[in-house]
């Protein structure tokens, strides 16, 4: 009972840690993963935290309910506008990285050819939380974060599979290639199947039902169904249920279902990137700090000819990725909870078992440490961030006239109280007056320029305004003005509204 205890006390501290810097990030221009990471070192340096990151904790716990989460948010029409170069990055570039790693290391003298290939297999498998956060944090195109984060959902089960077929070819001195091609097709199209399936099942069943609790619950169940031996079966699973699952929800269900499921991978990130950093072996680290070196050189330069490669073989065949996706597509390649998670569960009959370990807490923290910082302004370097640089001048513009209005404001409070006189008054007055049509004017001729931009803020500032009348609602009711039945029907029809963004003419 002691040690439940003492270990719900550390989940507590994990939680206030997180909150401080959630709390942070929003005053210091950092990635929150990256944030975490660094918050995760700090508390390893300090010590006394005995929790630690395993493979059945990641894979078993965080990893399903993330990848379902991802996958349930990624629209079917985007993934299938690109699935060609998605599919190529998922399973022939995993394939490719994997031998590209070995053989640098191989002939770098830093690991036997068994071993070399398992921390290829390892290694492959990107983690797009950092990069997909920062591109939505500065208006990055979204065809770029659904590249990145459906080759990411694809790409974890195809690095498994070669994982552990590598694995039995280092313990075992083996290697059966029809054997090898029959379990990848096995678990990947029996994941895809299964998850379908049961995707669609739960999808269906949701239809009859109307109660977003027991609706939430049964997500939740799917998610967490098929751990990480179906991780394939869960990104399908979270692609029909996202997909099809809303048609048959209430709005408010609609919109509870996607809160949840955003606290839940808010939760499972913040343990995996803090719980990562407090896990890093730094003796180890030093030990092995020119292997681990020759690695990260040997990861980013697979990364940089896989993605080259794969999209010239795809231009062959479908249109084009601009060169600047490529670039950033190459740089944003991060590797994260899975990799670590994959070493970890190396068995202790792997010789080079420590060393791999070092290799691979080094690929991961340079990914997270260096390429997710950097990633913002590579993008504003490729001009990749227009709309965020749009929606920073509007907000300038904005803070400017609100000023002005404001000081009109008190100026007036100050007249009406006889504590000016009237030529302070009318003479102030007027200059402010005049700034706060120039200042209007600059707002009107930006919205005019950019009419994304303008639907974008009419979006918002509607949303704001259902929100409002929803709150009024409440209101309503607790006063007894509105019984309960007329309110559900009310608060269903604002709660569409919600669902759909604020677009399109208010609701009836």
């Amino acid at each position: 009972m002691e040690a439940f205890f003492e270990l719900e006390f550390e989940i507590v501290q994990v939680l206030a840690v997180v909150l401080l810097v959630a709390l942070a990030v929003r005053r210091i221009r950092l990635p929150y993963t990256v944030a975490l990471v660094v918050a995760g070192l700090v508390l390893a340096f300090r010590g006394g935290m005995h929790l630690e990151l395993t493979p059945g904790l990641v894979l078993g716990l965080f990893v399903p309910p993330l990848i379902f989460e991802a996958a349930f948010h990624l629209q079917l029409k985007d993934l299938k506008a690109d699935l060609a170069p998605i599919v190529a990055m998922a399973v022939p570039g995993v394939l490719i990285s994997t031998g590209l790693i070995a053989a640098v290391l191989v002939i770098a003298g830093v690991l036997p050819l068994p071993a070399a290939l398992i921390f290829g297999a390892l290694i492959s498998a990107t983690d797009p939380v950092a990069v997909v956060a920062t591109f939505r944090s500065v208006g990055a195109p979204k065809r770029l974060m659904t590249l990145v984060e459906g080759e990411s959902l694809f790409n974890d089960g195809t690095a498994v599979v070669i994982f552990h077929i590598m694995l039995a070819l280092a313990l075992e001195g083996t290697l059966n290639p029809i054997e090898g091609l029959v379990d990848f097709l096995r678990v990947s199209v029996g994941g895809l199947l299964i998850g379908g399936v049961f995707g669609y099942a739960v999808a269906k069943l949701i239809e009859q039902i109307d109660d977003y609790l027991i609706e939430v619950t049964l997500t939740t169940i799917l998610a967490e169904q098929f751990h990480f031996s179906g991780v394939l079966a869960v990104v399908v699973a979270g692609l029909v249920n996202g997909n099809i699952g809303p048609r048959g929800m209430t709005p408010s269900t609609k919109i509870v279902l996607f809160t949840v499921w955003e606290y839940i991978a808010f939760l499972a990130n913040s343990f995996i990137f803090i719980l990562l950093g407090i896990s890093v072996e730094w003796e180890q680290l030093r030990a092995y700090l020119v292997p681990s070196l020759i690695a990260v050189a040997a990861v980013l330069a697979g990364r940089f000819i896989v993605v080259y490669l794969l999209a010239g073989v795809v231009r062959l065949f479908r249109k084009t990725l601009p060169a600047p996706f490529l670039l950033v597509m190459s740089w944003g390649g991060l590797r994260g909870a899975i990799s670590v998670a994959l070493a970890l569960s190396l068995p202790p009959a792997i010789a080079d078992r420590p060393q791999l370990l070092a290799m691979t807490f080094a690929v991961v923290l340079f990914t997270i440490l260096v390429q997710a910082i950097s990633i913002s302004g590579l993008l504003s370097w490729l001009g990749l961030t227009q709309g965020a640089q749009q929606l920073t001048e509007y907000e300038r513009i904005q803070g400017q006239l609100l000023a002005i209005r404001s000081a009109i404001t008190y100026l007036d409070r100050l007249y009406s109280q006889g504590a000016l006189i009237p030529t302070a008054y009318t003479t102030v007055k007027a200059e402010l007056t005049a700034r706060e049509e120039r200042v209007g004017s600059q707002i009107e001729e930006l919205l005019e320029d950019q009419p994304d931009l303008r639907a974008q803020i009419v979006s918002l500032a509607r949303l704001e305004a259902l929100r409002a009348e929803r709150i009024a609602l409440d209101e309503l009711s607790r006063e007894g003005i509105l019984g309960e039945e007329t309110l559900i029907e009310l608060q269903a029809e604002l709660d569409e509204a919600i669902y759909q963004g604020g677009s399109g003419a208010s609701h009836s």
